[in-house]
């Protein structure tokens, strides 16, 4: 097949421009995200349990969004500053801690008496985080990445390693990159590249990475397991139990909220568990094609429970509905985990049936 057969006139536009995605940016937003969720709620923990002091003195207040904002600038000066993907896992982790103690602060600026207690609180912050979780899925799950955006991402790993080397895996992590891009142009001279860095047996540490291949592991481990899917499958419906709990008391006015809320917690939680049964019943056909349907539908009813139900049980309930948060997002990333290496599994087959093609 000829290299030049697919120049950029077939792409789309964005790609044309230049605007390549990062085949780890999900790894890094979820970095990020995780990391602003656990700063906001550390903060909390610690605020309540030192009975709220305050830095400053003699009128002055040093609230812990300005510190959130030398995070946030800390993090993007990491990420302009150096080029190739080695210090993103750390830009991200700064950017992380300062947004969560930017966000934090989000009841004082929504009200005239800047009040940090303002009883939404806990739902706005929830629906940030929910809004920037859909800005991902739009830019990172909608669409299949183009072989060109593999090609660029396998240049910018060797760029790292031009300065520093690669260990074994960087190189394999590299040479499945420029295969998923053989057919672009370019994509011998990037190959001739990437065999070209010199070998290293000294990698940077990134920690973050590290955590998430060993949490992928053992996620995509745990999950071939037959009795796995139904711990999965009780975890979700008794998340939404608790849910369907917190609906109820709002429903006969245990609770001072909107009777709308309730309302939408109790469609979200019927969502989710039909979501649930469905992915039960194709789950019931035993192959492998089954198990990734069941899969994709039960993630599609924890998606539910995370962008609807919940949201309206941290309206209702504030703060005591992070013990469902935690669990969605849990079964959420083993889902994640497990048709992720599906795809790769999927990608490889392909892949090796066009080399041999």
């Amino acid at each position: 097949m000829s290299r030049g057969g697919t120049g950029t006139a077939a792409r789309g536009r964005v790609l044309r421009l230049g605007v390549v995605r990062d085949t780890a940016a999900v790894r890094h937003l979820v970095t990020f995200l995780v990391v602003a969720v656990a700063t906001v709620l550390l903060v909390r923990f610690f605020l309540a349990a030192s009975g709220y002091p305050q830095v400053g003195g003699g009128g002055l207040h040093v609230a812990h969004v300005l510190w959130g904002g030398l995070g946030m600038a800390l993090g993007i000066v990491v990420l302009l500053s150096f080029v190739g993907p080695v210090l993103r896992s750390l830009g991200a982790v700064l950017g992380g801690i300062g947004f969560g103690l930017f966000v934090d602060e989000i009841g004082k600026f929504v009200t005239a008496d800047n009040d940090y207690f303002y009883e939404p609180t806990a739902a706005l912050i929830y629906a940030t985080v929910v809004v920037l979780v859909l800005v991902v899925e739009a830019l990172h799950g909608r669409r299949r990445h183009h072989a060109a955006e593999y090609l660029a991402v396998a240049t910018d790993r060797a760029v790292a390693g031009v300065a520093g080397g690669f260990t074994d895996t960087a190189r394999e992590e590299a040479r499945s990159l420029v295969a998923l891009g053989r057919d672009e142009p370019g994509a011998a001279e990037v190959e001739a590249l990437v065999e070209a860095v010199p070998r290293d047996d000294v990698d940077v540490p990134d920690p973050v990475r590290a955590l998430v291949r060993h949490v992928s592991s053992w996620f995509t481990a745990a999950l071939e397991r037959r009795w796995t899917a139904v711990v999965v499958v009780a975890a979700v419906l008794g998340t939404a139990a608790g849910s369907l709990a917190a609906g109820v008391r709002v429903l006969v006015h245990d609770v001072d909220v909107p009777p709308w809320v309730g309302i939408g917690i109790v469609v979200g939680v019927a969502a989710t568990t039909a979501c649930v049964v469905v992915g039960v019943l194709l789950g019931r056909g035993g192959g492998a094609d089954d198990r990734r349907s069941a899969a994709v539908w039960v993630r599609r009813g924890v998606l539910v429970s995370l962008l609807l139900t919940q949201l309206l049980v941290f309206r209702a309930l504030q703060w005591v509905g992070v013990a469902g948060l935690v669990v969605d997002l849990v079964v959420l990333a083993a889902l994640g985990a497990a048709l992720g290496r599906d795809d790769e599994r999927r990608r490889g087959a392909r892949g090796r049936v066009s080399a041999s093609s």
